[in-house]
């Protein structure tokens, strides 16, 4: 696998079209990370860790309303291994003017557009949550 990234983006965005009340992906520590950040904007109702084969597995819940629709309504791949995309602190993206989230790979970790901002770090912009 190329791209593991986007294959966590993918596993995420068929299980919510699908409906499924959970999903499992390999885990890596900066898939942990981006999980985390998922988390924390409220975007999946959580996460837990499965030390099952030889890296481990995150096995994740997405958020649905009441009306039973996913609250994750798109995800988009951003930096990819052959086309990377790098801000400056100044150039961090605004995602659905503020309504979504870009997830950042910055020297101080992996950081929200936002946390981006206030700390003054620009980074590798990873991905666009909305």
């Amino acid at each position: 696998m190329t791209d593991p990234i986007a294959d966590l983006l993918t596993r995420i965005r068929n299980a919510v079209q699908a409906r499924h009340s959970s999903l499992v992906v390999p885990r890596s520590k900066l898939k942990l990370e981006l999980v985390k950040i998922l988390k924390h904007e409220g975007f999946i109702e959580g996460y837990i860790e499965v030390d099952e084969g030889p890296q481990g597995q995150i096995k994740i819940f997405p958020r649905y309303d009441e009306a039973n629709t996913a609250i994750i309504r798109g995800l988009q791949r951003v930096s990819r291994p052959s086309r990377r995309l790098y801000v400056g602190k100044d150039d961090i993206p605004r995602v659905r003017n503020g309504l979504g989230v870009a997830i950042l790979t910055t020297p101080r970790g992996v950081l929200t557009d936002r946390q981006a901002r206030q700390a003054g770090v620009g980074g590798e912009v990873l991905c666009y949550v909305w």
